[in-house]
């Protein structure tokens, strides 16, 4: 009986790419770049590419070591990373390109390009960002019907800020962190006010596990930069590299000092290091591209490093007291930090002038050049911040009640419900 379930997930997921081969023959083609030899034509290729393949390496090489950090569910984070990666690229390419069509009232072909690719890269870290909150607690075959889910949502407020707010958001510290985030703790809480979450001594890290977590770390600190300016043009993309460098320095510095300071025994805490250390990169990203000065973005990464060990050390007991079940900290990575980016977007926004950005001004809030002034486009990315923490957790609520239907892991924070392995291994 039980070899005839595993087979139905098995066939659901040779489904899903037998529908999604369709539909790429349907409404897809290759963009303009890729169809002519006119050599008039832009090669956005050498500009995008080698950001492409920073981002993909945070993707799944940084996500996927970052949550090796449980003892015996290593297969599991790296092989869950992999899959889900790969179908959020292809699908939200999909998704995405048609509420765009939908939002800018243009029906056409969705034309693939190097910043489809992009695109889908992000789409990818919002879904891995949400698995984090949930690592442990799902098969498969749930996170296969999350990722879609979260897909959809998260094309829709995608669109909602990029083609109807004009939002401004290089790095996704809406759009990607903080959406993940609060969706995947909405679904934590759904799942764990239906059933309460089983404990397990596997819900936890060995030495081992904590070092293979680091090098997940290492590799997102590293590319960091990429990921926040890899859409960005110009003077913009030197300011994002400048701005997001600075703002990580500090997070770790300020990660390191705070978990000595407040941790037992003042000794430095395994889960600060591999997490708080990156909280700079992701609350820097709605303003890396903006003038906030270098000792702007040392004080975001400085903040963001301070609260997102608070978090971890006080806020995160408390969502647990509250049925909400955060494995990997998402909200102190991600959530809190994608506030912060949020807000300082919001502030960046409202204080950009002529002076500081010249002529480049209305390249970089395209809505400025329609008459849209300063505090109005401020008004708006403060707009899009409550519109994708709406969003996000509604949206997360109505997939937790439908996940909460699927059969649930034999064997929560261990391999051997998901893969073949020795003992020996695990």
């Amino acid at each position: 009986m039980e070899i005839k379930k595993t087979d139905n997930v098995a066939l659901i997921l040779i489904l899903v790419q037998i529908v999604t081969c369709v539909l790429y023959g349907l409404f897809t083609d290759y963009g303009q770049e890729s169809r002519t030899n006119n050599l008039s034509v832009h090669n956005s290729i050498e500009k995008y590419y080698p950001f492409f393949q920073d981002v993909h390496v945070m993707i799944f090489v940084g996500f996927g070591f970052l949550m090796t950090f449980l003892k015996k569910y290593a297969f599991s984070s790296l092989g869950y990373t992999f899959y889900l990666s790969a179908l959020s690229i292809q699908m939200s390419i999909l998704i995405n390109g048609f509420f765009h069509c939908l939002f800018k009232n243009k029906w056409n072909t969705i034309e693939l390009d190097i910043t489809s690719l992009i695109g889908g890269d992000f789409c990818a870290g919002a879904v891995l960002i949400t698995m984090g909150a949930l690592l442990g607690r799902t098969t498969i075959f749930q996170m296969l019907i999350i990722a879609l889910l979260e897909i959809i949502f998260y094309s829709l407020n995608e669109s909602i800020g990029v083609e109807i707010y004009q939002a401004v958001d290089m790095g996704g510290s809406m759009y990607v962190h903080m959406f993940g985030a609060y969706f995947g703790l909405a679904i934590s809480f759904v799942l764990s006010t239906c059933e309460k979450p089983q404990k397990s001594p596997n819900n936890g890290s060995n030495y081992f596990s904590d070092i293979f977590a680091m090098i997940g770390t290492l590799f997102l600190w590293l590319y960091w930069p990429s990921f926040n300016g890899a859409l960005a043009h110009g003077s913009s993309q030197h300011r994002v590299v400048i701005n997001t460098v600075l703002s990580l320095t500090n997070s770790c510095l300020a990660a390191f000092a705070i978990s000595k300071l407040f941790r037992p025994g003042h000794k430095f805490n395994m889960i600060d290091i591999q997490n708080a250390t990156l909280a700079g990169g992701v609350a820097v990203g709605s303003s890396a591209d903006l003038v906030i000065a270098p000792y702007g973005a040392l004080i975001i990464g400085m903040v963001s490093g301070v609260v997102s060990v608070v978090g971890y050390i006080h806020i995160q007991p408390l969502l647990e007291s509250l049925n909400i079940f955060d494995t990997c900290g998402v909200h102190n990575l991600h959530g809190i930090p994608g506030i912060i980016g949020a807000l300082g977007g919001v502030v960046s926004s409202i204080i950009a002038n002529n002076v500081v950005y010249g002529n480049d001004i209305s390249d970089i809030f395209a809505a400025r050049a329609s008459g849209r002034t300063a505090l109005e486009q401020g008004m708006f990315q403060l707009a899009a911040t409550f519109t994708t923490l709406g969003i996000s957790i509604f949206g997360g609520i109505l997939t937790g009640l439908v996940t909460n239907f699927i059969k649930k892991p034999n064997e929560v924070f261990c391999d051997h419900d998901n893969f073949n392995a020795e003992e020996s291994q695990v």
